[in-house]
């Protein structure tokens, strides 16, 4: 009868430890909730402080529960999950910030100090956690700037708001397997629910238009949220409009006037938390161009613009793929945003530091040489010429708003603006398809914001001009990032 029971004992043992051993990471640290970690980020040019918020606990988790580890080295920033029990990493991501780019500008730099709200969003974990906060230096390299204990059961049950409607777009299944994007309505008033409807379905078609996204259409779910504005429309400073709307977001972030962003996350992940979502989109009902995208934080864009489906996908190419912008001729608020003998961490531009090594050095067109002489003094002087007469341009419309002139006298002034905006697009367009650099893939100056010293893939691309395309290394690195959240 000994004999009997030991040898049942050890049958269960083996039987508790065959199912320790079968638990995944995800199941031996996380539990299918969503944990979302509130916190301020204060500082200027110099400085920055860390303070956690509030911590809000969600039922379901929308993300991967695979890759946990993010191993695509994008972003200023990383938050990152530890084990407190073993110091194990357990759960990273990278991302960028509104308060990342604040740093760069004026104010910040003359000192002002300035608070942000920011979320991270993680699995739910079973036991006390360690959050950090890592950010890269010039060389690239990530340093810890903020470490705190995070024990999760010490959470508020985020609330539902009965004025928040959900509607699936596109639904292809689990969204632990697959990528899952949210359409944040904003300026839509109750008024304005068929309208939202209406422009989700058809921004919806209008995602997977350009590759890669056509092609990995079956890896997506796309959904929209809509809690209604008071106001339609949104704040535009310059003309002195101002609007009571669901996530305050404006025109003129930054002090540059097609910037649109918002600085009221809560509001924002208060809305999103009623959706399973790995990266939010902020639609706003209206007609100006405007838009933004910041790294696996959000991006927006205006949904009535002629260039809406361009503006669309080019701020997601940013909020979700980590790309940068290409362009270098337009105005922004940033100051050096890339330092000289810095090495962006975007796949998409280069400091070319080592020529012989540049990071899509697989893609290069045959016998291309690096840098890659293209006409550059020729586009230059046209786009800064044309630069200044949008400026113009702009800057009427607003006066004419401003004066509450008749909405005949300002549409009327807006229709001649986009139908010069349409034909400067149709000879900038002609210019870089036609030259005999088009569609190589080398390394051509004027990236980044910058003339000189930062280098773009390919003459044309979605992320440099309003074209339909992305270039070979944009492509690339997009399907890197849609493999990492889906299957």
């Amino acid at each position: 009868m000994m004999k009997r029971l030991f040898l049942i004992s050890i049958v269960a043992v083996c039987l508790v430890n065959c199912e320790q051993k079968s638990k995944t990471p995800f199941e031996t640290y996380f539990s299918d909730k969503t944990l979302r970690i509130d916190y301020f980020h204060t500082g200027d040019a110099k400085s920055e402080s860390v303070e956690i918020d509030q911590l809000y606990s969600y039922e379901g988790w929308a993300g991967s529960i695979v890759n946990l580890i993010d191993s695509l080295n994008y972003g200023a920033y990383y938050y990152k999950v530890y084990d407190r029990a073993s110091g194990d990493l357990i759960y990273s991501k990278g991302f960028d910030s509104y308060f990342k780019e604040y740093q760069t500008s004026t104010p910040a730099i003359n000192g002002e100090v300035k608070q942000f709200h920011e979320s991270a969003i993680i699995p739910k974990p079973i036991s006390p956690v360690i959050f950090a906060l890592d950010k890269r230096d010039k060389d690239g390299n990530l340093n810890e700037v903020f470490r705190t204990d995070i024990d999760p059961a010490i959470t508020v049950a985020a609330e539902k708001d009965e004025t928040v409607n959900v509607y699936a777009s596109l639904n292809n299944g689990d969204p632990h397997t697959k990528a899952d994007i949210l359409i944040v309505g904003e300026g839509y008033s109750a008024d304005d629910n068929q309208k939202f409807q209406d422009d989700l379905k058809r921004f919806t078609e209008v995602f997977f238009k350009a590759e890669p996204c056509k092609s990995y259409k079956g890896r997506f779910n796309i959904r929209g949220a809509l809690k209604p504005s008071e106001d339609s429309g949104i704040d535009e400073p310059r003309a002195g409009i101002d609007k009571n709307t669901a996530v305050s977001a404006t025109f003129n972030s930054m002090g540059s006037e097609r910037y649109l962003l918002t600085e009221d996350n809560k509001a924002l992940r208060d809305i999103a938390g009623h959706a399973p979502y790995d990266a939010l989109y902020i639609m706003v009902n209206h007609s100006r161009y405007g838009g933004g995208g910041i790294y696996n934080f959000y991006c927006t864009y205006t949904s009535d613009n002629i260039f809406s489906e361009y503006l669309m996908v080019h701020e997601f190419g940013h909020s979700f793929f980590g790309l940068a912008d290409e362009y270098y001729t337009s105005s922004s608020a940033y100051n050096d945003f890339y330092p000289q003998g810095y090495e962006p961490a975007e796949p998409n531009i280069t400091a070319l530091l080592d020529p012989e090594n540049v990071k899509w050095k697989h893609l290069l067109s045959e016998g291309i040489e690096l840098p890659t002489p293209w006409n550059k003094t020729f586009y230059d002087s046209t786009s800064l010429k044309w630069q200044a007469e949008r400026r113009s341009w702009n800057d009427s419309i607003a006066a004419l708003k401003k004066a509450k002139a008749s909405a005949e006298a300002i549409t009327s002034v807006e229709k001649l603006y986009d139908e010069k905006v349409t034909a400067e697009d149709t000879r900038v367009q002609a210019f870089l398809e036609n030259a005999d650099f088009s569609k190589k893939v080398g390394a051509f100056e004027g990236a980044g914001y910058a003339s000189e010293g930062i280098y773009r893939s390919s003459p044309n691309c979605i992320m440099f001009t309003r074209t339909d395309y992305f270039c070979p290394v944009c492509q690339e690195a997009m399907i890197d990032v849609i493999e990492s959240y889906a299957r």
